[in-house]
């Protein structure tokens, strides 16, 4: 969503002769994504970037290296039957990221990532890997 600030003022007694000046400026903004900054820190601990990667050991694919289990979650909650090669397609592995990541919200980059990854203590070190990154 943008935001559109409008800032209105005369400016008077610039000259004896002049008549009152109006000025209006409008100044917009580009909205900040929240989640941008862990997005590439995941995907860089994840896959290095690598849309296309795979890790046979555990199935998952793309840049966010989503496994099947994930994706029959994402789909039981959302109704969004994607397949698993869907998720080489950048953003719809996004979408599927931010679909949990605004489960728990913004800022809380930490249990984010650490559910990202799984449970248990083991996400500890995924955690500061991701905040190396951040």
């Amino acid at each position: 969503m943008k935001c559109v600030l409008i800032i209105s003022f005369s400016l008077l007694g610039i000259r004896a002769s002049a008549p009152d000046i109006k000025v209006t400026y409008i100044i917009t903004n580009e909205p900040v994504d929240a989640y941008e900054r862990l997005i590439k820190a995941v995907i860089q601990v994840e896959s290095a970037g690598d849309t296309f990667a795979f890790n046979l050991s555990e199935e998952a694919v793309g840049a966010f290296q989503i496994r099947p289990i994930r994706l029959l979650d994402y789909y039981q909650r959302t109704g969004n039957n994607y397949q698993i090669e869907d998720c080489y397609n950048f953003e719809i592995s996004k979408e599927i990221f931010l679909y949990y990541a605004r489960q728990i919200g913004y800022p809380d980059y930490e249990t984010i990532a650490r559910n990202w990854n799984g449970s248990g203590n083991i996400t500890l070190d995924y955690w500061a890997k991701v905040k190396s990154n951040l």
